[in-house]
């Protein structure tokens, strides 16, 4: 329990291009599937963490985002929406 916990303390301390390199090399060792049991089983944990810090990290810039936008000529911060960046 104690190990979970110092890989979450670890992977909290990623930068998220960190993360995400880690996560690829998860899928694709998993995919292989050329490891044990147990091994499958730490990775997966691994990964989900990998994951959840991840999204949270997402999470954290989008709502930073905003958008410079010119109304009748002066510049303004607007909050970033989903909606105005689909499409």
């Amino acid at each position: 329990m104690a190990e979970k916990y110092e890989l979450a303390q670890q992977i909290s301390q990623y930068p998220f291009e960190e993360a995400m390199e880690r996560l690829e090399r998860i899928v694709e060792e998993l995919e292989r599937g050329e490891i044990s049991l147990e091994d499958a089983i730490n990775l997966y944990q691994e990964g989900i963490l990998l994951s959840r810090h991840c999204d949270l990290k997402l999470k954290q810039v989008e709502e930073k985002i905003r958008l410079l936008t010119e109304e009748n000529g002066n510049i303004i911060l607007k909050e970033f929406s989903v909606e105005e960046g689909e499409g």
